[in-house]
């Protein structure tokens, strides 16, 4: 789901920004410092978090939950709690929230059955998580996970006509090399395993995440660019495609099983977690990303591998070797380099030309410069990195 408004939405400017405006320099610094203190904090949690909570709850003895069934519980809150939201904004009037949303879904039809196409994307992608991290280690999906940044900036280039500078197709490159050290000492048999566990269908399932993550993002950036719709009507939307989607594929997949136990068999107040983590988490995100800069996101990214990896050695008993440590610091330096604005990329690239002799790469007079992989859409920010967090809001 979007978290930041598409075009005409206020989230991004609202009364935050304008007290802050209003308050002295140094105030006002002081404030943004603390905010982006507190958008690093939630960033981390919110992405090892999820994780390492999914692994838990997969991992406990006894009967197992429902994926499928997580996955329709946490679009139905996630829906609700948009609703609620839309009908503070609108001071309460049911009147007025049931006119806008006739005109905003149904007289609109358009631009609401656009959003199908990502919110199946979406729905499909939260099912293959919950496979993958049943099948794979925390850390090692945490790590292998950072392959959406390889398939967004792909799709970026492909659909949008992105342009990406030197260093961030190398940080691509390593961080392709990263996953692949990873994957091999996954496959190499790196600590105990549980018998119920299969890599190889963790791995497929992690590299479809991925490969729809991408997409989806970029597709949902596209067909959005233009749009007036709040953040909170676009999460709306998005969750009742995803409610019925997610029915569809319950019924599809275990169906059966659902109509036998019932649809929260299984559920304990770990599973009870996941869901609301994976429903509330995201939409917390959207309202801090905002003062989170991309430098501040690569941050957030590589200390929530950390996180899961210390995590996972004291809850799952996960063996970190060399080939991980490796692995593992190549993604993290990877994912920091990519989140560099571009003016600091070229700096870095001036500075290692200069070391071997003079810059033989200029741009020629006259010449319009590149354009710029970040741009701003009305409140629509179009990052290719972290796209989860940028392009939608979803338990990832």
């Amino acid at each position: 789901m979007a978290a930041v408004g598409a075009g005409g939405s206020t989230a991004a400017a609202g009364p935050g920004a304008l007290s802050a405006g209003a308050l002295e320099p140094g105030t006002a610094s002081a404030a943004h410092r603390r905010l982006k203190y507190i958008s690093l904090a939630v960033l981390v949690v919110q992405n090892a978090s999820l994780i390492l909570s999914i692994r838990y709850a997969r991992t406990l003895p006894g009967d197992r939950f429902f994926a499928t069934t997580a996955v329709v519980m946490a679009e139905v809150l996630k829906g609700l709690t948009c609703l609620l939201l839309l009908f503070a904004q609108k001071r309460g009037n049911v009147k007025h929230l049931v006119l806008f949303l006739h005109e905003a879904v149904l007289v609109q039809y358009v631009d609401t059955l656009k959003l199908a196409v990502p919110s199946l994307i979406y729905t499909l992608q939260n099912n293959l998580q919950y496979v993958a991290i049943s099948n794979l280690p925390a850390a090692t999906f945490q790590v292998t996970y950072q392959l959406k940044i390889l398939t967004t900036a792909l799709f970026s280039v492909l659909m949008l006509n992105r342009s990406l500078s030197r260093l961030q197709w190398a940080s691509l490159l390593l961080l392709f090399t990263g996953v692949a050290i990873v994957q091999a000492q996954q496959a190499s048999g790196g600590g105990p395993r549980p018998l119920d566990q299969n890599p190889g269908a963790g791995l497929a399932a992690v590299v479809a995440s991925c490969l729809s993550s991408g997409f989806a993002g970029v597709y949902f950036e596209k067909i959005l660019k233009g749009s007036s719709g709040s953040v909170w009507l676009r999460n709306l939307q998005l969750g009742l495609f995803g409610t019925a989607l997610g029915l569809v594929g319950l019924w599809w997949a275990e169906g059966t099983a659902v109509a036998t136990r019932g649809f929260f068999f299984g559920y304990t107040p770990a599973v009870w977690g996941v869901v609301l983590n994976q429903a509330f988490g995201g939409l917390l995100v959207a309202v801090v990303v905002k003062y989170a800069d991309n430098i501040l996101k690569g941050f957030a990214t590589s200390l929530s591998i950390v996180l899961s990896t210390v995590a996972s050695i004291r809850l799952f008993g996960f063996h970190v070797d060399p080939l991980f440590a490796l692995g593992a610091g190549l993604v993290i330096g990877a994912v920091y380099l990519y989140s560099l604005p571009r003016g600091a990329a070229k700096a870095i690239a001036s500075a290692s030309a200069s070391a071997s002799g003079p810059c033989v790469h200029q741009q020629p007079p006259g010449q319009p410069p590149p354009p710029q992989l970040s741009s701003h859409h009305g409140d629509l920010i179009t990052e290719s990195f972290l796209p989860k967090l940028l392009t939608k809001v979803k338990g990832s």
